[in-house]
This record gives structure tokens, C-alpha cells and sequence, in this order.
């Protein structure tokens, strides 16, 4: 049995934060992305979520760099858990895409070669 564990995002950057490790430049950012739907009186309702982006320098990326807050964006990835002990001693569990592929121009899948 094949496995799969991809996601794909098209959606506006929140936060940046660039850093370097070794040679290699890392970035994590938040990505807003949108659903909407009617509500039961027929309203529009719009549901924002927001996904943590690591994205590593290298094959695949862009200059990291570029990344700002509100561009638009297409990022294809794999889905990450990692657990940690918060500063009030709790563990904590968070998700975050691990950037294979990011574009910045048009963000949509097919400009991407994916």
C-alpha cells in the first residue's frame, strides 16, 4: 500500500520569520487560507484558518527573502506534528507544512509545475 502525505495551500502570508542554520536559510511564516459558506440565513460566512509554513532555502524555492506579509501564495508540502513543553511546563502538540514547493508570482498550481 502506496502512502501520501500532501497538502497544498493557496492562500495570504501573516508573520516571517527568516533565520540561518549552517549554510542553508529557513523561513516559517503563517498562511491564511479562506472557505466560505452560507450560513442558516443564507449570509455569507467566511472561515479563516491559519497554517505554520518551515520552508528551507534550496531546490524547489524561491528567494525566501521575497516572502512578506499579505503576498499571495502557493505552497505544496507535507504535513508535520511536533510536540514540545511550553514555557508553563504544559506539552503542547502543533502542525506545520514543511515546504517542498513554494510560488509567489500567480500562485496556482499548474504555473508551478505540480
Amino acid at each position: 500500500m502506496e502512502q501520501l502525505n500532501r497538502i497544498e495551500l493557496k492562500g495570504n502570508v501573516g508573520t516571517v520569520r527568516l533565520s540561518n542554520v549552517g549554510d542553508s536559510q529557513v523561513a516559517r511564516f503563517s498562511l491564511a487560507t479562506n472557505f466560505m459558506y452560507k450560513g442558516r440565513e443564507g449570509d455569507a460566512v467566511i472561515e479563516t484558518t491559519w497554517h505554520n509554513i518551515v520552508a528551507w532555502s534550496g531546490k524547489g524555492m524561491p528567494d525566501l527573502t521575497k516572502i512578506h506579509k499579505g503576498m499571495p501564495l502557493y505552497v505544496c508540502g507535507r504535513l508535520r506534528s511536533a510536540r514540545f513543553k511550553g514555557s508553563d511546563g504544559t506539552e503542547k502538540q502543533v502542525y506545520e507544512v514543511v515546504a517542498g514547493k513554494i510560488c509567489l508570482e500567480d500562485p496556482t498550481p499548474m504555473q508551478c509545475g505540480l
